[in-house]
């Protein structure tokens, strides 16, 4: 019997965890955070009060079995309308902390936080976590550990960058700071977190220029208000090209955004089912634009980006860097545009690098990844997107069998689920995790 569970890294998945542990009268949890707040994450942790989520309120209930729980949370705080609508990041990140909070007054002996690093992980009958400042012992682990940062864009050594031209961190504090009007900054990725970027810069009243730069140049497209159709009774074809020509009619008949949503229920069953080489081909060609389509922007988020390309602020390049010198006046880049022959120089006084998280474990620079996947107790995923796992979320090692002791949850289990990275798919994780871990297969209630 599994009597205490210590799970590393107390942002949602990690806080849900616990939480999770407690609602099915599991074991006992130590929660372990390195942050000085938790029960937040990256999400939620670093957001500027401008950001908001990109899922309605509806939807971001933290508890499968009861999706109505924000919305009510929302009302109890006076907010109008809140199922529908796109709440500040801040907020939620408030609604985490107040459900982490009352769980650890509630069961004191049940639950502990520990603000510490874990420095490895040792297995024999059980695991003994050791930390920057002792140790613990417990029967399983879980890896809740979260994104992690991104790589640097090729050509880009930081060695030969000043902290103050290139910002390897878009979430740190100092990106907007020390910019003059007549600045160009370079964003590096066309994803959410460049949109986030720019409406910081934006908000902290920078009027330069800003360019951003991704291989295609796709932007995130918007919400738009929902709407009744008869969805899907099968899953569709898992091989990409029938997948595309499948959601591409179905467009045509319901509209992108219902034929991209009506797969939700299924995403995860068709990755699971593909071939890795399908899953290769889908990597290579169809998910930059499964990203921007799927992952879609609050539409008052939408307009204020669009509000910035419109004045001509904000430029947006399909293209790759080449290379990048600092001089007096700024970072040289060079770079190449999509479809075009020769290479093109802009000097920018400052870059941020948003290409995106990093999930490859052959390239991480966490120590406690690196020492586990040193030692064969973890192993990358076919497609190096994280940490290969069971359907139990059960970590895999090097030998191909998964470790009775040892899970991870959240955005580095991608490799097997595929879609893990919002709300609605990490609650449902986390809540059959616990119930395995619980011993509580029998209960019912998975909720959406």
């Amino acid at each position: 019997m599994i009597e205490h569970v210590a799970i590393i890294g107390a942002g949602f998945s990690g806080t849900l965890q616990a939480i999770n542990l407690l609602r099915h009268e599991g074991p006992r949890a130590t929660l372990i955070e390195r942050a000085p707040v938790a029960g937040l994450g990256l999400a939620y942790g670093a957001a500027h009060p401008s950001h908001v989520l990109n899922v309605r309120a509806a939807n971001m209930s933290a508890f499968p079995d009861d999706p109505s729980h924000f919305v009510r949370w929302l009302q109890a705080r006076g907010v109008a309308d809140a199922p529908s609508a796109f709440i500040p990041r801040v907020t939620y990140g408030e609604y985490l902390r107040q459900l982490l909070d009352a769980a650890l007054l509630d069961h004191p002996d049940r639950l502990k936080l520990v603000r510490d690093e874990v420095e490895d992980l040792e297995f024999g009958e059980g695991v003994r976590v050791r930390l920057k400042t002792g140790t613990i012992e417990a029967d399983a682990a879980v890896l809740a550990v979260g994104n992690l940062p991104p790589h640097d864009p090729p050509g880009l050594d930081p060695e030969k960058l000043s902290a103050e031209r290139y910002k390897g961190d878009p979430w740190d504090a100092s990106v907007p700071e020390g910019l003059g009007p007549d600045d160009t900054v370079l964003v590096i990725g066309t994803g959410l977190t460049m949109i986030d970027v720019v409406l910081l810069l934006d908000a902290r009243g920078f009027k330069g220029r800003i360019v951003a730069l991704s291989r295609r140049g796709l932007l995130p497209r918007a919400h738009a208000p929902g709407s009744d159709w008869q969805k899907l009774a099968e899953r569709p074809a898992t091989t990409a090209s029938g997948l595309l020509h499948a959601v591409r009619a179905r467009g045509a008949e319901i509209g992108w955004r219902n034929a991209v949503d009506e797969l939700r229920p299924f995403t995860q069953a068709m990755w699971g089912n593909a071939s890795e080489a399908e899953r290769g081909r889908f990597l290579r060609h169809l998910r930059p634009w499964w990203d921007v389509h799927r992952h879609r922007l609050a539409p008052e988020v939408h307009a204020r980006l669009m509000a910035v390309v419109d004045r001509g602020q904000l430029e947006v390049i399909a293209g790759k860097t080449l290379g990048f010198e600092e001089k007096p006046e700024g970072i040289e880049v060079t770079l190449r545009r999509r479809g075009a022959d020769m290479a093109e120089t802009m000097t920018v006084q400052r870059i941020v690098n948003c290409t995106g998280p990093l999930g490859d474990l052959n390239r991480t620079e966490e120590p406690l990844l690196q020492k586990l996947a040193a030692r064969g107790m973890i192993r990358p995923d076919a497609a190096h997107l994280g940490i290969d796992v069971d359907n139990q979320g059960q970590t895999i090692n090097a030998g191909g069998r998964p470790n009775a002791n040892l899970y991870a949850l959240g955005p580095m289990t991608r490799g097997a689920f595929w879609e893990i990275v919002a709300v609605p798919d990490i609650r449902t994780q986390t809540w059959s995790v616990a119930r395995r871990l619980s011993n509580a297969h029998w209960v019912g209630g998975e909720g959406l």
